[in-house]
């Protein structure tokens, strides 16, 4: 074995794959668990710890792997994370914990992601189950949200012994794990409805089609309901738009109603009475994972698809992995393109849309090159359909029905970046309802720092 190199993940063959929703990573076995295991150097000063948002113990659940006893390293893992199939999916751990892997330095760092989607995989198929905490403290905690922040502060709240009861305003529990990423990224009846049934076995309750600041109001829930505490988990599901003619043309989404319709109400599959206007030629506009998401989506459901973005590749805010699947499944990158207006027909519908070539000038406020508009480059592109994935900022419902909540200008909520404490006493928040849209695993370090949180402040309130 090469131990500078890590051992390959099989994965569907990118011309059938781009057919169907199954997953795309099948993942280790356990004997390639074992061998890529094998690769840690067991440092005793763990760089790789100190990159991840939950601080797993790394070294010591990947020691049990090499091992072979998974079950002893699902142990370890669940004492940090309540989500390991979800996050061994979904988190960039390229420009995290893998990020920082010694072993990275002269060669490809461990494989860490990947060994955790096994133990956690490995821990579904076994039936292996969180314990729930045997002494409760008498104390209930309300936690908004089911999603990635939500399930974890609950997680974690129950096993400290709290009464916690999680309000989700859709009829399924999981927020973004659910209706934001696809099918072939992250199965839901295996992997995220197991996860949240994890979350529940430790005594948590989650009650659906709740809306708060219309079913009901946080103060409500405080002053009649007997809730101590209240942690906001909500997440950021309020779109951007460029502003442009032509965006509210028939045909043109926004990416989070086009995934939502894809993968809550299941649109993709013919047993589901939920279709959606899919589109034969798409543009998606934008370049993080979800513009990803959205233009994997439509073309497998039978588009020509591209991914229309400003800048250059070089600077996609995208995982790599991600643009390396959509480039091998057939999407087309029209990169250093910035969108005009939005072509449509007499009847209202899109049927093409006019852009720009850009090159890149000096660094802005970000840090990245600002991409300047080039004379006379404007061209038409052919398309039908146009899904919008520039981001997203919270939904003001919840801050504007609770008295004494504040927002910042973007109508994310002030918290505490240590522990969540919001301007309200008793009200705690984080992930995408306070940083506006980020990842599932810093939703999820949000969300442990506020459970925390939670318990120093009842524990010293009078």
């Amino acid at each position: 074995m090469d131990v500078l190199k890590r051992i390959p993940v099989k994965e569907q063959d990118p011309e059938i794959r781009s057919h169907n929703f199954k997953e795309v990573c099948l993942g280790y076995n356990k004997e390639e668990a074992i061998t890529e295991a094998s690769r840690c150097l067991k440092c005793k000063n763990a760089r790789c710890i100190a990159g991840c948002p939950v601080s797993i113990d790394i070294p010591g659940f990947i020691k049990a792997v090499e091992a072979g006893n998974i079950e002893e390293a699902s142990k370890v893992i669940s004492r940090y994370s309540a989500l390991p199939a979800v996050c061994g999916r979904v988190c960039p751990q390229e420009t995290q914990c893998e990020e920082r892997c010694i072993r990275g330095i002269k060669g490809e760092p461990v494989s860490i992601g990947k060994l955790e989607r096994f133990v956690a995989d490995w821990s579904r198929e076994n039936n292996i189950k969180p314990e729930a905490p045997t002494v409760k403290n008498g104390k209930k905690v309300a936690v908004i949200g089911s999603g990635p922040a939500g399930l974890t502060c609950a997680g974690d709240l129950a096993k400290m012994g709290y009464d916690v009861t999680i309000f989700e305003a859709l009829h399924e529990p999981g927020g973004v794990l659910v209706y934001g990423i696809p099918e072939f990224r992250l199965p839901k009846d295996t992997v995220v409805k197991t996860e949240i049934d994890n979350v529940k076995a430790l005594g948590v309750k989650i009650e659906t089609n709740v809306v708060i600041g219309k079913s009901t109001t946080i103060d409500e829930l405080m002053e009649e309901e007997g809730f101590a505490a209240v942690f906001i988990g909500s997440g950021a599901g309020l779109p951007k738009f460029m502003g442009i003619p032509g965006e509210n043309a028939n045909g043109v989404f926004s990416a989070n109603e086009y995934l939502t319709r894809n993968n809550l109400m299941k649109a993709f599959d013919q047993n589901y009475d939920t279709p959606i206007a899919a589109g034969k030629k798409v543009a998606v506009v934008g370049g993080g994972n979800v513009a990803m998401d959205a233009a994997r989506t439509a073309l497998r459901l039978g588009a020509k698809v591209y991914i229309v973005y400003r800048r250059s590749e070089e600077e996609l805010p995208a995982r790599v992995e991600e643009v390396h699947h959509a480039k091998e499944e057939g999407v087309i990158f029209q990169l250093l393109t910035n969108p005009k207006k939005i072509l449509v027909d007499d009847n209202g519908w899109v049927k093409g849309m006019s852009c720009v070539r850009m090159e890149l000038g000096e660094p802005d406020e970000s840090g990245r090159r600002k991409p300047v508009e080039m004379p006379d480059s404007e061209f038409e592109l052919e398309v039908d359909t146009v899904i919008m994935s520039l981001g997203t900022n919270p939904n003001p419902l919840i801050s504007s029905t609770t008295n004494g909540l504040e927002t910042n200008k973007y109508k994310c909520i002030i918290a505490d970046e240590e522990n969540g404490q919001t301007t309200k006493e008793g009200v705690f928040a984080g992930g995408d309802a306070v940083t506006g849209a980020a990842t599932v695993i810093l939703a999820m370090g949000a969300g442990k720092a506020a459970a925390k949180g939670i318990d120093e402040y009842l524990k010293n309130k009078p």
